[in-house]
């Protein structure tokens, strides 16, 4: 009897809402991983990012998907803050934007606690949809905006070359 529970709930987690890649496997057709990494501050490990992208290959072509694993609690407009925070040190100046974008992130964006699951998902209209595990938080209807969130990670302007080198798997 022991052995039936536990293939029960090894059925139930791996298709339960939060598993891994759950709302990147629902928007991004034929979606795989393309790389993942782990953003680590100090001593401290952040959150593990894995990029998805059809087939596995990303091409800067949406739709693709970054999510975004939680090891430490981190408030919403904490989130929105470093993403602009990060845009700017990509280059953007647009300071009426930012303003813009931060506050509509903080109102999309939930405090995040350690297992959180956080993905942004670009759509084939370059608009970005985010979740909260499979469950939709929010969209920026802004190509702009999600040319920039994106390249937080993404562009080779990050303040984070080694994790991108690991989303892109090009170690």
């Amino acid at each position: 009897m022991p052995k039936v529970w536990i293939l029960v709930l090894l059925a139930y987690f791996a298709t339960s809402p939060l598993s891994a890649g759950e709302a990147a496997r629902k928007h991004v057709p034929y979606a795989q991983p393309v790389g993942t990494g782990r953003l680590s501050v100090l001593f401290w490990d952040v959150y593990d990012a894995t990029l998805y992208a059809p087939h596995g290959a990303w091409k800067a072509v949406p739709p693709y998907a970054l999510q975004i694993d939680y090891f430490r609690d981190i408030e919403g407009d904490d989130i929105a803050e470093r993403s602009v925070d990060e845009m700017r040190k990509q280059g953007f100046s647009n300071e009426v934007k930012l303003a813009e974008w931060q506050t509509k992130m903080a109102k999309i964006f939930p405090d995040v606690k350690k297992g959180s699951q956080l993905t942004a998902v670009l759509t084939k209209h370059k608009s970005t949809d985010f979740f909260d595990g499979d469950r939709a938080i929010g969209s920026m209807n802004d190509p702009e905006f999600s040319a920039r969130f994106f390249a937080i990670w993404l562009s080779d302007k990050t303040s984070e070359p080694e994790l991108r080198r690991q989303l892109l798997g090009t170690l």
